[in-house]
């Protein structure tokens, strides 16, 4: 509880060069220690707190609480605050710990929400996909508020949630939470800052909220300029960074000058020299280059190639159009689109591309552009380095430690929505093979062309990858049943815990989710039984939850139409030829990944080494730098991974004979 200061601790404060416009308006903690503070002048209602211990400034480095050389208007001090040479501190509460210094402007001009309700025009500059940004703000809320605008009443009722909420972070006074530090700033107007957040050398913040916890304290560096935002847990923006109208998600990375207008960025993003103009940027899209634009397109798990580019407009009603990358893909080196375009995941776009494509039936593909076309070269990509290293390394870089992740993110490579797309892209190149005459060098498909004589062998690598994913399938519950000998307790394994969920899957940002389940947590929005952003928020998790019971179902349903046989009545011959299919089928497409990285040691990958010497001193030079193929840690991970799995359908094989 505070209290009015008394007379001698007037008396006090008067003799260390404070001031007031008003001493009855002063209000002090009990405890409240006036030798502790200097030179300031308050103005409006202050509460101070009791100023008795040491303040963190910067790692190794503590300051004795207390105010110094400051202007104090209608605030609230916690105990233990360090504040220090600030030209105006107006209308904030500061907690307990935290520290202000060398700050000219830090204040709260009438009611304001701190970047809570900015919309932005994320994935189509021309609007209609305006997304409400706020500090609860998920990958997947943000996915069906951009994407499902057919859905009005979903989305009326969902502003309308988003609505509710911002109204709790609208305030005429702002927050330095608890341990956060603000130092060396030029100004920060409207801006709420969370707990252990460091903001240290920012030239300009405003309207903006910088979240933060504890176990994953949020960082806003050296001539950072960023107006009307939103940046949560985890994050790092510095050097330079230039931010409008826009939303950064839990351990993202911007920094290096980059420039982003009018973007949202989710978990693990990282966005270095180039530039984003209503970018809808999902989990783990990564830029890095001076010469990238990123512009009017959705990406997630993507890495864009140094002068990547895309133009949003034809030049006839501006810039109306968007483009869709699906998840994990890549560009190539000064890769162009002109959208609109659609890129099926997985795949990697090289080239300069003047017409419009859509490859989304076709993941793992290869784009380029020959003799004046897109050509499609499908399947390529499923057995490469660069696309298994992708799927192992994402969940490896996961920088989130809030404890509240918000973004739900499924890193599992083959998933029904992967699955879903090699399965229609199998089905597509056989009928397009059947109707093609031999004559013909390509088949046009969706403003691209492919090469006719790719159906049959593109055909073939989805097939086999669909027969790697179904035998994984039934190995891992083969793995978990007890007695491999008992057909009975086999098939009571091989049981579904669930109906399937439906055919169709989607990837919501990360989230692999069955079209069935979202389409129920629409329905529970629209009649109100989901009724706030957190209930959202919950509803998603579940289905983030239920995943694996989902999954498996509409895998059974799938094995069963493939192979035309009945989990329930399935024979151990059966499980004998499904295990040994998966085993040869493994094995052939690991050695594909392993032919793929033998380039990396070929003569050519050589070139620019020991250039001082002969041929022996190249390889000397190369081996002293690279090592060798067999010595590779990624090549003896594989051929271990084809040893375990020779010797793991042994020993099922030898189970189920038994």
């Amino acid at each position: 509880m505070y209290r009015k200061i008394n007379d001698a601790e007037i008396t006090i404060l008067k003799d260390r060069g404070c001031s007031a416009e008003n001493w009855g308006d002063i209000f002090v903690d009990d405890g409240f220690i006036p030798e502790t503070v200097w030179r300031t002048h308050f103005t409006g209602k202050v509460n101070l707190g009791v100023f008795y211990e040491f303040v963190e400034i910067e790692e190794g480095i503590k300051k004795h609480a207390g105010i110094r050389n400051a202007y104090i208007e209608n605030c609230t001090i916690g105990d233990s605050v360090y504040i220090s040479n600030v030209g105006s501190l107006v209308n904030y509460n500061v907690e307990e710990f935290a520290a202000i210094e060398n700050v000219n402007t830090l204040v709260v001009n009438g009611e304001t929400s701190f970047g809570n309700g900015t919309e932005i025009e994320v994935l189509n500059e021309g609007g209609g996909r305006e997304l409400p940004i706020f500090d609860k703000l998920s990958a997947q809320i943000a996915y069906m508020m951009v994407i499902y605008r057919h859905e009005k009443k979903f989305i009326e009722k969902l502003e309308g949630l988003i609505g509710e909420y911002i109204e709790t972070k609208t305030s005429t006074k702002g927050t330095i939470s608890k341990h956060a530090r603000v130092l060396n700033t030029r100004s920060l107007r409207n801006v709420y800052v969370g707990s252990h957040a460091v903001i240290t050398g920012a030239s300009n913040l405003e309207e903006g909220t910088v979240a933060s916890c504890e176990e994953d304290p949020t960082t806003i560096g050296e001539d950072v300029v960023a107006k009307d935002f939103i940046v949560l847990s985890g994050s790092k923006v510095d050097s330079g960074a230039i931010i409008t109208s826009s939303f950064i998600g839990q351990g993202v990375r911007i920094g290096k000058q980059y420039s982003a207008e009018g973007s949202a960025f989710f978990a693990n993003c990282e966005g270095f020299h180039g530039e984003a103009c209503s970018l809808f940027a999902g989990p783990y899209t990564v830029t890095h280059h001076k010469s990238t634009l990123l512009i009017a397109g959705m990406f997630s798990f993507y890495n864009a190639g140094s002068g990547t580019n895309q133009s949003n407009h034809m030049y006839k009603l501006g810039p109306l159009h968007q483009g869709i990358v699906e998840r994990g893909s890549k560009t190539g080196s000064f890769s162009y689109m002109l959208w609109p375009c659609r890129v099926g995941a997985f795949s990697v776009v090289m080239d300069k591309h003047g017409a419009n494509f859509d490859t989304s039936d076709l993941p793992f593909s290869y784009i380029n552009y020959d003799k004046g076309k897109s050509v499609i070269t499908p399947a390529m990509n499923l057995f490469t380095v660069g696309t298994v290293r992708d799927s192992e390394k994402w969940p490896k870089r996961d920088r989130r430690k809030d404890p509240d992740k918000l973004d739900l993110i499924n890193f599992e490579f083959f998933n029904p929505n992967i699955v879903g797309g090699i399965v229609k892209g199998s089905e597509l190149l056989g009928r397009l093979h059947e109707s093609t005459p031999q004559t013909n060098k390509t088949v046009p498909h969706k403003g691209a062309r492919i090469n006719r004589l790719m159906l049959r062998t593109s055909k073939r690598y989805y097939d086999l990858a669909l027969n790697v994913y179904m035998g994984n399938e039934v190995v891992k519950k083969l793995e978990q049943c007890n007695n491999l000998g008992n057909i009975e307790e086999v098939r009571s394994a091989l049981k579904p815990e669930t109906d399937s969920p439906g055919s169709k899957w989607l990837d919501l940002f990360g989230l692999i989710a069955s079209e069935e389940s979202i389409n129920g947590l629409i329905d529970e929005v629209n009649s109100d039984k989901v009724s706030s952003v957190d209930q959202t928020l919950d509803a998603l998790k579940t289905i983030h939850a239920d995943y694996d019971k989902n999954a498996y179902a509409w895998f059974a349903e799938l094995i069963e139409a493939k192979m035309e046989l009945k989990l329930s009545e399935i024979t151990s011959e059966q499980l004998v030829q499904i295990v040994t299919n998966w085993e040869a089928n493994s094995i052939r497409m690991k050695n594909m990944i392993l032919k793929d990285a033998e380039k990396e040691f070929d003569q050519n990958s050589k070139i620019g080494f020991g250039i001082d010497g002969d041929e022996q001193t190249r390889d000397d030079d190369f081996e002293a730098i690279r090592g060798s193929y067999d010595g590779n840690s990624f090549v003896k991970s594989i051929r271990q991974e084809i040893e375990d799995l020779s010797e793991k359908t042994k020993v099922i094989i030898s189970k189920l004979n038994s």
